[in-house]
């Protein structure tokens, strides 16, 4: 059970960094500024394991899922009918989004929550 807590704990990084990569590559920029500093700031986290940008990364991700889940679904009522180009385009939003929102939570606890048990012993 520990060294499955340890391998949930670790994941977080990694999949924000493949979300963001998704990001920039549906994007069809080649150079984006967003993209580059929010994976930077990703990678340089898991060499060194700040808190304060530990915390910092994650909320801003959830703060921008949370205003994605809000266009998304804008957009999805801008279709006449609900067929399968406006289920296709909802599910995959929102399975996206709420798996960012999620991943970046269990970041937070990781930061704010285990960090802060830590340096308490």
């Amino acid at each position: 059970m520990n060294n499955f807590k340890k391998i949930i704990l670790e994941i977080p990084e990694y999949f924000l960094i493949a979300s963001i990569i998704f990001y920039w590559f549906s994007t069809g920029l080649t150079l984006n500024y967003i993209a580059i500093t929010l994976i930077a700031g990703l990678i340089l986290q898991i060499i060194f394991k700040n808190k304060v940008v530990g915390i910092s990364i994650p909320s801003l991700l959830i703060v921008i899922s949370l205003y994605m889940i809000l266009a998304v679904l804008s957009e999805v009522s801008e279709f006449t009918s609900f067929n399968t180009e406006a289920q296709t385009l909802l599910l995959v939003g929102l399975l996206y989004f709420i798996a960012t929102i999620v991943i970046s939570i269990i970041m937070i606890y990781k930061y704010a929550v285990i960090k802060s048990i830590k340096t308490n012993f």
